[in-house]
């Protein structure tokens, strides 16, 4: 043992003396701590330990896992957002650590003991969960009024009253996510391979998680991102079972105004704009509804055959080209706020005064150290590479997502799909379409259903429908971002809407 410290301790002394190192041995376990990302001292065998075992505020613990001998988990204890909770936040380092992709976890305010374990990821594709942690879902918002010491207010609304949840910031290059050499992820199905590694380290790491339920959420492109990656954790869970080892116990999936089936998107828009699906008198200027109207029909035809019957990247192009310039542009004209038809669009080009503020917080040097943040960069609500890349691929028409979403209903794994009705971006009347539409086992059941309020504290919510595995939900008066604590309140209880 004192010959073993004493090679550690030689290796910290032949480091670049600009970064100072700590480094400990925690006696209960095998997990080393230190508070560089820039050396890895590995632990042989890392032991199995519990999650209050990581006490520092200061240092990571790494967290090793031999089926991912290329990544590995730092985490530190945090007293960021919600004092009544313990909060934990870190890295997943990829790739032996060139990439690093930055979470935050925030246990349950019930019973962490014993609650389901919830990620929620946001869109773009680049967009930081911290938006979904600070104006939405968290345990604590962004403080917009100056009313509180430390930028935050206390959100009793937050989706951690009942579950234990990560925020994560992927892909690569998102909010604190970054990479040591310019490496990116380019691709949705790429993506879910880190997830996966995160979410398999982080519940073989500690007992306490074996077996307990997940919960895959988010909105926006996490009607891309989702579908992918909870396909991908089933299928690696039949490898595990298939050779003895304890599977995720992945349960659900909740996609919040997503983007999942891209041939709806259109109609719906227009529906949103021109029709009643939102608001009693259509917004838009009737010239601009004619113009949409007669350009819908080709729209649609040309989505259809170059991006969804069959994938033509040049021909996908086209089309999606087309149908943005005839069945968009009138709404950006508008001035209204893309997530939110009932609002005109304010502060920075994502409608939002919170996402200024967000910024100006995160990036705060007392705000990094308090969430050990080790990215270089400045903090940004999305990153432009990210969703340029993305872009490039193609990625959010090459492969149909609602594919996804038909093979995990059909093994059994729950389903929501819910929206706010003064959405523009991803709207709910899309997302019916594309739902009413899928070719799975259950769907002549679903389409038979009856739709019906569902109702919360007296008051009508919205209306919703079930079959089989699946519900869909609108949320009404909402737009792309919301709270719906009460919906994921009965949606982990197995209650329905």
């Amino acid at each position: 043992m004192l010959a073993l410290l004493a090679l550690l301790f030689g290796l910290l002394q032949s480091v670049s003396s600009n970064v100072q190192h700590t480094f400990s041995l925690n006696p209960n376990s095998s997990l080393w701590t230190y508070n560089s990302s820039r050396e890895v001292f590995k632990a042989r065998n890392p032991s199995p330990s519990y999650l209050s075992s990581v006490t520092s505020e200061h240092y990571f613990t790494s967290l090793l896992h031999p089926a991912f001998p290329s990544y590995q988990i730092r985490v530190k204890k945090s007293a960021f957002c919600d004092p009544t909770v313990n909060v934990y936040t870190g890295y997943l380092d990829v790739d032996y650590g060139a990439k690093h992709l930055f979470f935050y976890f925030f246990e349950s305010r019930r019973n962490p003991a014993k609650d389901d374990v919830m990620m929620w990821i946001n869109g773009g594709p680049g967009c930081s969960s911290s938006m979904g942690l600070l104006m939405e879902l968290g345990p604590c918002s962004i403080d917009m009024d100056n009313v509180s010491a430390n930028g935050t207010v206390w959100n009793p609304y937050s989706w951690n009253a009942e579950a234990n949840i990560f925020f994560l910031d992927q892909p690569i290059g998102v909010g604190f996510s970054y990479a040591d050499f310019g490496e990116t992820i380019e691709t949705t199905e790429h993506a879910a391979q880190n997830v996966h590694a995160f979410i398999s380290i982080f519940f073989e790491t500690f007992p306490q998680f074996t077996g307990r339920a997940l919960h895959l959420s988010g909105e926006s492109y996490g009607g891309r991102y989702l579908p992918a990656f909870a396909s991908y954790i089933y299928d690696q869970n039949q490898i595990l079972k298939a050779t003895g080892k304890e599977p995720l116990n992945l349960q659900s999936v909740l996609i919040g105004n997503g983007i999942t089936d891209i041939s709806t998107l259109y109609p719906g828009r227009y529906e949103i704009e021109c029709g009643l699906a939102a608001l009693e008198v259509p917004f838009q200027k009737i010239s601009t509804c004619v113009r949409m109207k007669m350009a819908l029909s080709r729209c649609q035809d040309a989505m259809t055959k170059h991006c969804v019957d069959s994938f033509d990247s040049m021909n996908c192009r086209a089309a999606v080209s087309f149908c943005d310039s005839e069945m968009s542009t009138g709404y950006w004209a508008s001035g209204r706020n893309v997530y939110d038809i009932s609002k005109m669009c304010e502060g920075d080009d994502l409608c939002y005064k919170e996402n200024t503020v967000i910024k100006h917080f995160l990036d705060q040097p007392a705000t990094r150290e308090l969430l050990g943040v080790q990215s270089p960069n400045n903090f940004s609500a999305c990153n432009r590479e990210v969703g340029t890349n993305f872009n490039l691929h193609m990625d959010k028409w090459a492969v149909p997502s609602q594919h996804y979403v038909a093979g995990l209903l059909e093994r059994g794994i729950r389903m929501l799909i819910y929206a706010g009705t003064y959405d523009w971006q991803c709207n709910w009347v899309a997302n019916k379409l594309w739902v009413d539409k899928l070719d799975w086992l259950a769907r002549d059941a679903y389409n038979a259903a009856e739709w019906r309020d569902w109702v919360v504290n007296g008051r009508k919510a919205g209306e919703t429908k079930k079959a089989g595995m699946l519900t869909f939900a609108t949320i009404r008066g909402a737009g792309h971002m919301m709270k719906a604590q009460a919906m994921v309140s009965r949606w982990l209880a197995q209650r329905e809407l």
